[in-house]
């Protein structure tokens, strides 16, 4: 009975096309730091406008594509554009360089790892090196942390690495580049979360080729600064001022070594989308996104949030006084390292989840519980 019931599942149907896997290589390759996201908002944007009739950027540089914009009824679905990276922040006389964090940026990957410092002559080679296991001594070795990883880009003096054009303040992203892993995964650097920009344009673009007419506006958010504290999507919220929002953006795997199920749930990448339940989800909302996946048969996992989600979803609950809000995560092994992966099955489920759940929404509709 059970190998029939496994024979009888809905047969997974691709939604990522090889034109929309060449935009996600390139969007994933472009380096697009908080606080410096403009050149890959430049090719989220391009590719989108096919799809939408208008768009806008506000002063720090989100982007939004909009469908039906004189629409009163406005309805967001958003993910962040934003990579963690880190900062130059002391040259030393010797013409080493030593860095603090832009964003979550994980200090016990970077030894060995291959970088870019961004200046305005343009990107400069580095590394970030490391002593030799020879010269390692002790009963306890020294691991890496953010007071003595450092920068070597091949200069012997502080005045040769400002010749290069690098100052305190120039910003550094890691080299790694996208790649699929077994025919399964998508693997990259910033998967976290320009794979989330990359499924809300998927969204789009199924609307345009399906020719969907939806009853309401809809706002299509690619928003900055995510990884220091939400501050795009707060920023933008109280532009658009949204009648209801759904977010993406990535959660832990949990099925992989040294992670504890206890605390962080049990989610496994390969098995469908997560919905949340936390404060900010609102629960009429979660409920559609649940309703519309059993209804299309998208498989799907849930995920608990204690008090917040972490993610633009509470910046957008809690913007303009409340605004009706649910989180759609795409689970992600080894997040804030250069070797992130997501299944490619989860996230053709995640824009298919989006896309019927669109077509679920009535114009002007009300999610209170109680009037």
């Amino acid at each position: 009975m059970a190998k029939k019931k496994d024979d009888e599942k809905k047969k997974h149907v691709p939604v990522v096309t090889k034109k929309s896997l060449q935009f996600l290589e390139e969007y994933i390759n472009n380096p697009a730091p908080t606080g410096y996201e403009w050149e890959g908002q430049k090719i989220w944007l391009n590719y989108l406008k096919p799809y939408i009739d208008e768009h806008f950027i506000d002063n720090y540089g989100t982007a939004v594509g909009v469908i039906n914009p004189k629409a009163p009824f406005k309805v967001v679905i958003e993910a962040h554009a934003d990579e963690i990276s880190w900062y130059v922040n002391y040259i030393t006389s010797d013409g080493l360089i030593y860095v603090i964090r832009n964003g979550g940026s994980d200090h016990q990957i970077a030894p060995s790892k291959r970088v870019n410092i961004h200046t305005e002559n343009g990107l400069v080679k580095a590394v970030f090196g490391w002593p030799a296991i020879h010269t390692r001594h002790g009963e306890k070795e020294q691991a890496p942390e953010l007071k003595n990883i450092f920068l070597d880009c091949g200069c012997t003096s502080k005045e040769e690495v400002e010749k290069l054009g690098i100052h305190v303040g120039c910003v550094i992203t890691y080299e790694d580049e996208f790649m699929v892993l077994n025919d399964r995964y998508y693997v990259g650097r910033a998967l976290d979360n320009r794979v989330g920009g990359f499924m809300i344009a998927e969204v789009a673009r199924l609307l345009k080729e399906n020719k969907k007419k939806l009853p309401f506006g809809l706002y299509i958010v690619n928003s900055v600064q995510e990884e220091i504290g939400l501050r795009g999507a707060e920023m933008i919220a109280a532009r658009i001022k949204p009648n209801v929002a759904i977010i993406t953006d990535v959660t832990h795997d949990t099925t992989t070594p040294m992670i504890n199920k206890n605390i962080q749930g049990d989610l496994s990448a390969g098995k469908g989308p997560v919905v949340s339940y936390a404060p900010a989800v609102q629960t009429n909302l979660n409920k559609l996104l649940i309703k519309t996946a059993e209804k299309n048969e998208i498989p799907f996992q849930r995920q608990a949030s204690s008090r917040s989600t972490g993610t633009d979803t509470d910046a957008f609950a809690y913007s303009n006084g409340g605004v009706p809000s649910a989180l759609i995560s795409l689970p992600l092994r080894y997040m804030h390292t250069t070797v992130e992966m997501v299944h490619k099955e989860d996230v053709d489920n995640v824009i298919s989840l989006i896309y019927e759940s669109l077509l679920n929404i009535k114009d002007g509709q009300d999610f209170r519980e109680f009037k």
